[in-house]
């Protein structure tokens, strides 16, 4: 999944800045070592039996079941929570195991991902592994945390700073605000769970999961942040390591805020790219045969600040159309090319007619707002995990100095991608995790993929992963978009392919045209 941008303010990485977490206990689940299998710590949750049963959507070829896991692996007898689980059986008779698998977020559905399977996992890995996937703690199906209602959202998705995208900390007044009361909301609603969210422990409950599916070692497929959970499990669990794919890499040795910053250098990248494709086609609404790209990307910052100004038409619903919407539409493009013509049709509305529907029907793409005008809870599960995995800082005006950082690399979206993280700022010290690097010793190979000019995951975090896992090796697809595997390059899906099924391990750093 790609990362999710909070109106004028990205969010952490499918929207915003998929902020980095670390191997260490902090808010994430009690002290001391997480509790292994071995030690029969956990025996009550591993010994548990799956009821698999039909699915109330998704197809007659999968099947459901929910798992138990402790809200606090701390406190194994204390509440617990439910975890949903959903599978694809291997389609034919040599089954090496099960392949689970995690799209990204944080906030996204393993299990709904599994109904796409056919297109995110090849025919040839699906035929020798069940395809698992489960909602992470707090996200979708598995006792979800949920913060603000609908509406809440809508008006919080909607907040921008004073002039559009400043770095100026009286402008962003309102934010402040915002962000404060979704923070006093998550702690009126869920003030346990709130403190459970990391990835520390989501790798955890993907090790009881590991166990209840009657694998000895792990085999996992994890994109975008999937990869962080990915790369957790690794670092506590390097003896159960099969085979990862960590997809769209972040970089978890970096902080919150220089993430943000860095990410600002693949959003303006693949920005770029958009508008060069863009102004090479009849009906591109950024300028027309001679345009260049820098004027290009001017049009269209002259048409967001427009939009700071005089807010858009909307036949869809009475929401302002103002630039923190606008450019969740336009951010819709930076994550896939299969998304261009639809932002290009967008946007020649709004340029055009003064039609800002199709670039808020974007938006709401982005951060599962459905039909019935209610939202999946990917936008709390953001936030908590973002804000739990690593330490931010508790002074505004560290926002400030990073947005005018951010703005130097992308003058269009840099400056929302730092202040996306704020929320942070008054996030539970108690619920946050120390952060650093993961360098899973003792692992066997870890494979990392990274996409030169993807938006949401800039290459240089495959890179620094690959780098840090101690058995890690680079796969690189030169492209644009975001991850590389079935994304279109049969060299990089070849080598995916060999690697779950055969372990075969490429020579490190090789990249596919």
């Amino acid at each position: 999944m790609a990362t999710r941008v909070r109106g004028a303010v990205a969010l952490g990485i499918a929207g915003a800045v998929l902020l980095a977490s670390g191997c260490t206990p902090g808010g994430d689940g009690g002290e001391g070592p997480a509790p292994t299998e071995d030690s029969g710590a956990l025996a009550e949750f591993t010994s548990q039996e799956f009821a698999w049963g039909a699915c109330e959507e998704g197809g007659s070829d999968v099947e459901c079941a929910v798992y138990e896991v402790p809200m606090d692996y701390g406190d194994l007898g204390g509440e617990r929570i439910e975890i949903a689980v959903k599978r694809l059986p291997a389609s034919g008779n040599d089954r090496l195991g099960s392949l689970l698998i995690n799209p990204g977020g944080p906030g996204g559905s393993g299990y709904d991902r599994v109904d796409v399977a056919a297109y995110g996992v090849s025919e040839d890995v699906r035929e020798r592994f069940d395809v698992v996937g489960f909602d992470p703690r707090g996200v979708g199906r598995s006792s979800p945390l949920t913060c603000f209602d609908a509406e809440e959202i809508d008006d919080f998705l909607g907040v921008e700073v004073a002039d559009g995208a400043s770095d100026d900390i009286a402008d962003a007044a309102e934010l402040v605000e915002s962000s404060q009361e979704f923070v006093e909301a998550c702690e009126d609603n869920a003030p346990d769970l709130m403190r459970h969210m990391g990835t520390a422990d989501v790798a955890r409950d993907m090790d009881v999961l590991r166990a209840l599916v009657g694998d000895e070692r792990l085999t996992y497929l994890g994109s975008s942040y999937g990869t962080h959970i990915g790369a957790q499990y690794a670092d506590q669990f390097p003896e159960r390591v099969r085979a990862l794919v960590l997809d769209g890499a972040v970089d978890p040795a970096q902080s919150p805020l220089d993430m943000g910053v860095e990410q600002a250098t693949g959003f303006e990248t693949a920005l770029r790219a958009f508008v060069a494709d863009c102004l090479n086609r009849a009906d591109c609404p950024l300028g027309g045969p001679g345009t260049s790209v820098d004027e290009g990307v001017a049009a269209l910052d002259d048409f967001l600040e427009g939009a700071a100004e005089r807010p858009l038409a909307n036949s869809a619903d009475d929401r302002e159309v103002n630039r923190a919407r606008a450019e969740l539409g336009v951010l819709a493009a930076l994550y896939t090319e299969s998304w261009w013509p639809s932002v290009r049709e967008a946007l020649t509305a709004a340029m055009e007619d003064g039609d800002g529907t199709g670039l808020v029907l974007l938006g709401d793409d982005l951060y599962g707002r459905t039909d019935t005008e209610e939202y999946e809870n990917s936008t709390a599960a953001l936030i908590a995990v973002n804000c739990s995995d690593s330490p931010s800082p508790r002074d505004v005006g560290e926002y400030a100095e990073a947005a005018e950082e951010a703005g130097e690399e992308s003058p269009v979206f840099g400056p929302m991608l730092a202040w996306g993280s704020l929320p942070c700022a008054y996030w539970p010290e108690d619920a946050v995790a120390e952060g650093g690097e993961l360098t899973a010793a003792g692992a066997d190979p870890i494979m990392v993929v990274g996409t030169t000019r993807d938006s949401a995951t800039p290459y240089a975090w495959s890179e620094a992963l690959a780098e840090q896992l101690e058995s890690g090796f680079l796969v690189t697809r030169d492209g644009d978009g975001h991850t590389g595997y079935r994304m279109g390059d049969a060299c990089v899906d070849a080598m995916v392919d060999d690697y779950l099924i055969d372990l075969a391990v490429p020579e490190d750093g090789m990249a596919c045209a």
